[in-house]
């Protein structure tokens, strides 16, 4: 596909600037980015703090108006994890997501114990491992708090960086709570989801995300198989994935190069086609994020 299919893409995963982490870009250089390729926006998560403040401004500021900078938040312990007061202000400032638990989860943290985590900075402070739904399938009360106030205001849930026990009751419980947006983050990596898994929750109303970073096609860091991506399409269908990039970490690429590359390599390797990626980085997102 030539350079006209990334005209209109929604990347609703970007690592950018300024993080304490090291970062390929800040998100001034990604709307530049964005811009000349003809995206119609983008989100910056940030596992640490809350990316509204630098999205806006940027969009504000530095835009030409064709491309739309969308913020996000991650319950962590850096902004005091299940905590319905920065949930409130995450709305009132349009976060267009909101993560459960990513760097914060037991999970995540005992993954990345011996090589370390490529997101993190140079912190004093230990990260305090978060497990929220207990070997009884009890999930935190606070968290439930947040779960209601979600369900009550409409936000998207990403459902982090849990065990596979966790995401699955999360899911559940968001549903039964009357949660309506529900993303379901690189299930395929990370959380080690069966292809059942992932089509269970896409039953229930969930979106899958398929991340580029994550694959061995995709960026210098993805160790998941590239076919893994074409089962998950065709277990749980086109129209229940959001495809975006996870891209931004240092030394790893543009993420717009990034989205590019693997678009090429899917419709190389796999026949898939255009109205399959437009359906995935363009209409889905307006979809789940009501944009």
């Amino acid at each position: 596909m030539d350079r006209k299919i990334l005209e209109g893409i929604i990347d609703m995963h970007v690592h950018c600037g300024p993080s304490i982490a090291n970062r390929e870009l800040d998100a001034a250089d990604m709307l530049k980015e964005a811009e000349a390729a003809g995206y119609a926006g983008f989100l910056v998560k940030d596992h640490y703090f809350p990316s509204m403040l630098g999205t806006k401004m940027v969009e504000k500021h530095l835009g030409n108006g064709t491309c739309k900078v969308y913020g996000s938040m991650c319950l962590n312990n850096s902004i005091g994890l299940f905590n319905l007061k920065a949930l409130d202000t995450a709305r009132q400032m349009d976060a267009k997501i909101v993560y459960f638990p990513t760097v914060s989860t037991k999970k995540h943290i005992d993954d990345h114990q011996s090589k370390g985590f490529v997101g993190g900075g140079k912190s004093k402070i230990d990260e305090e491992p978060v497990s929220y739904v207990d070997e009884n399938g009890n999930m935190d009360p606070a968290a439930i708090e947040c779960l209601k106030y979600m369900a009550e205001h409409d936000m998207v849930l990403g459902t982090g960086h849990g065990t596979l026990w966790e995401v699955d009751h999360l899911v559940k419980k968001a549903v039964e709570l009357g949660v309506k947006r529900i993303l379901v983050n690189h299930p395929h990596y990370n959380v080690g989801a069966s292809y059942e898994d992932m089509k269970r929750w896409t039953d229930l109303g969930a979106y899958i995300e398929l991340n580029v970073c994550v694959f061995v096609g995709g960026s210098k860091i993805g160790n998941v198989e590239d076919a893994v991506f074409k089962k998950i399409m065709d277990t749980v269908g086109v129209d229940r994935i959001i495809m975006d990039t996870d891209l931004g970490q240092v030394n790893n690429g543009s993420p717009v190069e990034g989205m590019f590359n693997y678009i090429n390599l899917l419709e190389r390797e796999f026949g898939v086609t255009e109205e399959e990626i437009n359906t995935m980085t363009k209409v889905n997102p307006v979809k789940l994020f009501n944009l």
